[in-house]
């Protein structure tokens, strides 16, 4: 079997491929996948071939790039819309010469989904948040800004999709690409307990996996807690937030490591008590082997590895997206939301956390959701659905 596999450059989308893909190596399959070069040590360890799709992206001016790393809707579809040209040729002849059984794409690659149906090849949707249709969509709370600037970006949109038309590719709108059909072939990496609405979706045409994760041994937490804070790789430039939390548990009993990303500075925090690390960039999963509290902003790959390994979660959301997995994390019992205003006071942010720590439901609902996920079939059942839909 040929498996095309196509990702957008985020470690959140990519990241819970790997074990898949890997799978479908050791059974013999072969698998191109199209991303880029900041993964591709990442894929071409898992024997899969790597195609680099950096010199297709569109040129971004300064104010484009900021739009971009603040999740603008109406940016990253243009973007995509562009890509999805700029890599038609390559595609095209890829296609012809190679002649794959199966597509397999992210739910927000658009150039993936696109030329599966512009060649009307077989094709898995993998879907790293939660699968949307129009009951569990329902879960999304948009701020005011984020809806003023999918209603405003919708003339730029059209004018993207209609340049496409003449390439061949049937695009309605961009909605349409984004959100889950009922009879996509769909894997989702969480179990059917945590999807919204998960009755919605039928088990012919979607399957929840669970979680794809490098497993860690939990550690020792008899002593000191560990307090994790990590607000993701995208949207993590928030030196308010992390000057109340450096504020809020500097010289506490509790040990505090927070994980800033490549956007902030630490030196900006200036000197911290001893009590706390900030590092750009961690191992999360060792990190969370040892973790009692994980302060995260619901990225769906953070808050499914912090309950995974059992630990309860201070839930800040900052995108629509992450606010619908904030209250999914919630309803199941396994985190409490830290709302905007205190997560700037110190004060309140110190009582959180200690109530958080202190919360024995917390710790139960944190178990109940890592049992759950580990019950879940995991890769191989992905790379099974997979082979399902090529038809081998």
């Amino acid at each position: 079997m040929r498996v095309l596999w196509f990702c957008i450059p985020a470690y959140g989308h990519t990241n819970p491929t790997i074990e898949v893909v890997r799978q479908l190596v050791s059974r013999g399959h072969e698998v191109r996948y199209y991303s880029f070069e900041e993964f591709r040590q990442k894929i071409e360890d898992t024997g899969a071939q790597f195609v680099a799709c950096d010199a297709y992206l569109p040129p971004v001016s300064a104010k484009v790039e900021r739009k971009l790393r603040n999740v603008s809707t109406t940016e990253m579809s243009v973007q995509s819309f562009r890509t999805v040209a700029n890599l038609d040729p390559i595609l095209s002849e890829e296609v012809a010469s190679w002649q794959p059984d199966v597509v397999v794409t992210d739910s927000a690659c658009f150039w993936g989904k696109l030329t599966a149906a512009k060649y009307s090849l077989p094709w898995v949707c993998s879907t790293t948040t939660f699968a949307f249709n129009e009951q569990s969509s329902k879960y999304m709370s948009h701020s005011a800004a984020e809806i003023a600037d999918m209603v405003l970006g919708m003339p730029r949109l059209n004018r993207e999709i209609r340049k496409l038309r003449p390439l061949g590719y049937k695009v309605k709108s961009a909605l349409d690409i984004v959100t889950n059909k009922p009879d996509d072939n769909t894997i989702v990496y969480t179990s059917r307990l945590f999807q919204p609405c998960s009755e919605t979706f039928d088990k012919e045409h979607y399957r929840f996996v669970g979680p794809s994760v490098c497993d860690v041994a939990p550690k020792d937490k008899s002593g000191r807690p560990l307090v994790y804070a990590s607000l993701g790789t995208v949207i993590n430039d928030r030196p308010g937030f992390y000057h109340a939390l450096v504020a809020a548990l500097g010289g506490s009993d509790a040990d505090l490591l927070i994980s800033c990303g490549k956007a902030f500075d630490p030196v900006r925090l200036g000197e911290v008590p001893g009590n706390v690390r900030v590092e750009h960039y961690v191992d999360q999963m060792e990190v969370l082997s040892r973790t009692s509290l994980f302060v995260t902003h619901c990225g769906m790959n953070s808050a499914s590895e912090g309950m995974w390994m059992g630990v309860p979660e201070l839930l800040f959301p900052l995108t629509g997206e992450q606010r619908a997995v904030a209250r999914r994390v919630a309803e199941v019992g396994a985190g409490k939301l830290l709302e905007e205003s205190v997560a700037k006071d110190s004060l309140a942010l110190r009582n959180a956390v200690f109530a958080a720590l202190a919360d024995e439901q917390l710790r139960d609902g944190a178990a109940k959701m890592r049992d759950n996920l580990r019950s879940c079939a995991g890769p191989a059942d992905a790379a099974d659905f997979i082979e399902q839909v090529a038809g081998v």
